[in-house]
């Protein structure tokens, strides 16, 4: 028994053309050039999906996010983030280790693949964290399980910060795994934030968060990442670039990510949203913006991803010291690169490639990411010209809040598949289905 969709625009490996695609259990067994030409199928349609003038896309790859379970759960938890990302069009995700307790033992890592098992819609997997001490577990880590360890070179999270450099030399030394690093400088950072806190007092405005979390404090922290990278011969994928100058430590085989909030987002907007829009590494100027969606078309960038991280809206108050870092966006990343992609930024096809293709191929995620006969049918189907607004209730993340409330969108998901099972339908998540762990090399 089959599932057709029929008559779309599909986006595939750098090209779009009109097509229908069939379904069967788990996989995507044909692809087929209109008009349809079914004479001997080698399988009986039971669902025939009318996708006229919709576009499909293999299903997004988000290779950043925070799901705040276990310990944070009345942030968000797996089943309500993951929830969000089927309705987004993200059919797998990689989550990130600074959960309570963090992901940095092979006990925690194990205890966040059992509770995905029993509450993710969508596909998943999970990163390592890196600590001062914990190098020898790099070795005992499944390469077929784990894509990568994550490394916070600049961060307030406890024991998960790894400043010293006995510490990162050995990190780099030690990890066959790629290495996802978070570059900010800490020095850098409280050197600022003491001088903002004499000029204006103890929490200040939320308008100095890029001049705290500043350009220079990334770039810093960025360069000694790639230093040690190529004198460890590691592979070091760089998160959420935020200013144009570390663009030019990104050459191969140093690869690195854009986030949507830093593509969308300026400096200029926090005028308008406050701490909503508050993320480390800061949003930053519109030149900054600018020469990162330039960076989208060029291959510096190589994987766009959210850093999706819920907050309570009551966490979210105050200024740069009060107010929490961090924003949910999972489940709205596909239209906002949509929006981009109107805007001549960067084309649908690399936008595919950008959010499925290259997190596939980067992490060597095992038969998904393209829209290609016996892989995972993951796909999504968006329209375009099915104008929506971003409202509480459309809202699947815990939180129940988004920067982007009240924005109207072109573009709109109508139906995500995870592997070959209709996991969200037009407003509708399946919450009975749950997804696989995402399988590496």
């Amino acid at each position: 028994m089959a599932t057709l969709i029929k008559g779309a625009h599909i986006v595939n490996e750098g090209r779009c053309f009109e097509g229908s695609i069939v379904i069967e259990d788990e996989k995507i067994v044909d692809i087929l050039p209109s008009p349809i030409t079914l004479h001997h199928p080698p399988f009986t349609i039971h669902q025939e999906i009318d996708a006229s003038g919709c576009y499909v896309l293999p299903g997004i790859i988000d290779t950043h996010v925070h799901f705040r379970e276990p310990g944070m759960t009345e942030k968000a938890d797996i089943e309500s983030e993951s929830r969000a990302a089927a309705a987004g069009g993200v059919t797998s995700y990689f989550e990130m280790p600074n959960t309570v307790p963090q992901t940095t033992t092979l006990e925690a890592l194990e205890d966040k693949f059992q509770r995905a098992a029993h509450s993710s819609h969508v596909n998943y997997t999970f990163f390592f964290g890196a600590t001062n001490d914990n190098t020898s577990l790099f070795s005992q880590l499944d390469p077929h399980r784990v894509p990568g360890i994550k490394l916070f070179m600049g961060s307030s999270t406890g024991n998960m910060l790894v400043d010293r450099d006995e510490a990162l030399n050995k990190i780099f030394a030690s990890a066959a795994l790629p290495i996802m690093a978070h570059c900010e400088d800490t020095d850098i950072i409280n050197h600022n934030m003491a001088v903002a806190k004499q000029g204006h007092g103890d929490d200040p405005d939320v308008s100095l968060h890029p001049f705290i979390r500043s350009e220079e404090a990334c770039l810093a922290s960025t360069a000694k990442a790639v230093a040690l990278a190529k004198k460890h011969g590691a592979r070091l994928h760089v998160a959420h670039l935020s200013t144009a100058e570390e663009l030019d430590y990104i050459t191969s085989p140093i690869t690195a990510e854009a986030c949507v909030g830093h593509l969308i987002f300026s400096l200029l907007d926090y005028q308008r949203l406050g701490t909503r829009i508050k993320v480390n590494p800061a949003i930053k100027s519109p030149v900054d913006q600018f020469m990162l969606r330039e960076a989208l078309n060029d291959g510096r960038i190589t994987t766009i991803a959210t850093d999706h991280a819920p907050h309570l809206l009551s966490q979210k108050q105050g200024g740069c010291v009060r107010a929490a870092s961090g924003m949910p966006m999972v489940q709205f990343s596909l239209p906002a690169m949509l929006e981009l992609v109107d805007q001549k930024v960067l084309s649908i096809e690399r936008m595919v490639q950008l959010m499925a293709h290259n997190p596939a191929s980067l992490f060597e995620v095992r038969q998904r990411g393209f829209i290609r006969k016996d892989y995972q049918a993951d796909l999504v189907i968006v329209r375009p010209d099915a104008p929506w607004t971003v409202t509480q209730d459309v809202i699947e993340s815990k939180c129940k809040w988004s920067p982007l409330e009240g924005h109207t969108f072109r573009w709109r998901v109508e139906q995500t598949f995870c592997n070959g099972h209709l996991i969200y339908n037009n407003g509708v998540v399946d919450r009975s289905y749950i997804g696989q762990p995402l399988v590496f090399r």
